[in-house]
């Protein structure tokens, strides 16, 4: 008999988290590496990291117990349309939990 290790919790979000990959879990993990580095917001959430619905995975990620905040911006899109009233998320400094892939 032999005995299996687990995977390291930790290394999920260590490991190149490919942008062609459409499940929850994987968007999530793109979305929340992207918010630890700097806030986004839903139009470059959905050009920049192939999420199609932000605000779901935001939902989601909150429910994991992520301090996200936003707040409304306008921006130009890449054909220079102004948009008003869009989301733009950033991540309160004092979370400390990991998502889950």
């Amino acid at each position: 008999m032999t005995l299996k290790k687990k995977a390291d919790q930790q290394a999920s979000l260590q490991i190149n988290l490919p942008s062609h990959a459409t499940t929850s879990a994987v968007q999530r993990a793109r979305l929340l590496a992207r918010l630890q580095a700097v806030a986004v917001d839903t139009i470059t959430a959905r050009r920049e990291l192939n999420i199609m619905m932000p605000a779901a995975r935001i939902k989601e990620l909150k429910e994991l117990g992520h301090n996200i905040q936003r707040h409304l911006i306008t921006t130009t899109d890449e054909q220079g349309r102004t948009h008003r009233r869009v989301a733009q998320y950033y991540l309160c400094p004092t979370t400390a939990v990991e998502v889950e892939a």
